[in-house]
């Protein structure tokens, strides 16, 4: 006789409540992820930043006819107008220097002085010779005035008269040659005063009192650099030489400016000089200088600055050029109208010269334009 509990079918264990738990879980813990995150980025709009709820500034601004400036932007060096290497002319014992480290002096003023003992002696030396061979071609002048006088008496021989006048000769040219001796001996005393040949600022002196210096030496015994007035080195490309050569062979003066390392502070104005006569083929670009005032001596040799180059102005329809905006159409901007609402106008721009924008096409004299500013 069978087990009727053997009997009974297997029963299997009901599994979809536990799912069910599962699925809940899940889903509280979704609902309170996203409440914390939707705290923690309150500031955010969806898919934004954290400004995208921000509201932006917008100003207009009226497209006119204006003053526009064409100008070349390049990056310039400052080089002293002139610089000398101050060197003795004549060696000798450096007793004194006549300056301070970064002194301005001006042209003329002594800076050193040499040991003159020596060139003392050698003029003294020279003006005794030449005294010596003056008082020789006297006497013999006068020999010769007397052997003129005897020859017309046939008291003496013509040879005798002509050895006589050439005595004379030879005497002079010693005469000639005795005076460029003392010349220059003076000259060498005068060369142990070591004067400013330029007027400007010194540098840090190079050799001390009491040291030998030397004709021949390279080193000197300081630098002058004139930085009154200064002149700034740049370069242009080749493509624009054109528009600055028809300017400067029109007679006009081109306006050169100097902006800091950071192109934001203006530094001083000045004008365009000179530029060079040929194009470097390595970098296909032309050297220009420019000078400038530099009255309070601010620029120093050496210092690089922004250089712009007003080559020139005319009148334009301008607008500002916070106004021009850039998309797949090109340039445009949103014009306002009557009923102040925007609309896209595709434009066609000339020059710009950083504030302003010259308009070729697309607006007239008078049109509302938008400026969307981030400030």
């Amino acid at each position: 006789m069978s087990d009727p509990v053997s009997d009974l079918p297997t029963r299997k264990p009901r599994r979809w409540p536990w799912v069910l738990v599962l699925v809940s879980l899940v889903a509280a813990g979704y609902w309170f992820w996203s409440a914390n995150q939707g705290k923690s980025t309150s500031g955010f709009r969806r898919f934004g930043g954290p400004m995208s709820g921000a509201s932006v500034p917008v100003k207009a601004a009226v497209v006119e006819q204006g003053k526009i400036d064409y100008i070349l932007k390049a990056i310039g060096t400052v080089t002293a107008f002139n610089t000398v290497t101050v060197r003795s002319r004549v060696d000798g014992e450096l007793l004194k220097l006549e300056f301070q480290d970064g002194q301005k002096v001006q042209k003329g003023d002594i800076l050193a002085r040499i040991d003159p003992r020596n060139y003392q002696i050698r003029l003294d030396q020279a003006l005794g010779q030449q005294k010596q061979n003056e008082a020789q071609l006297k006497n013999a002048q006068k020999d010769l005035q007397r052997y003129q006088l005897l020859y017309k008496q046939n008291s003496i021989a013509r040879q005798q008269v002509d050895a006589q006048e050439a005595l004379v000769q030879q005497l002079i040219g010693a005469r000639t040659s005795d005076q460029a001796a003392v010349d220059d001996a003076r000259l060498q005393l005068e060369y142990t005063d070591i004067v400013a040949p330029i007027s400007g600022r010194l540098g840090l002196r190079k050799v001390d009192e009491g040291n030998i210096v030397n004709a021949s030496s390279t080193d000197g015994i300081v630098v002058i650099t004139q930085t009154q007035p200064i002149s700034v080195l740049f370069t242009l490309p080749q493509a624009q030489l054109p528009d600055v050569l028809a300017q400067l062979r029109g007679g006009n003066t081109l306006a050169v400016e100097l902006y800091d390392r950071d192109d934001i502070r203006k530094l001083a104005d000045g004008e365009l000089m000179s530029l060079d006569n040929q194009i470097d083929v390595a970098t296909g670009t032309v050297k220009m200088k420019a000078r400038f005032a530099n009255e309070d001596e601010a620029r120093f040799p050496n210092h690089f600055l922004n250089v712009p180059l007003k080559v020139e102005t005319r009148q334009a329809l301008v607008l500002p050029t916070a106004a021009v905006q850039h998309g797949s159409i090109g340039s445009f901007v949103y014009v306002i109208d009557e009923q102040n609402k925007s609309r896209i106008q595709a434009i066609s721009v000339g020059r710009v010269d950083g504030r302003r924008t010259e308009v070729l096409s697309g607006l007239s004299a008078g049109q509302k334009v938008k400026i969307i500013s981030d400030e």
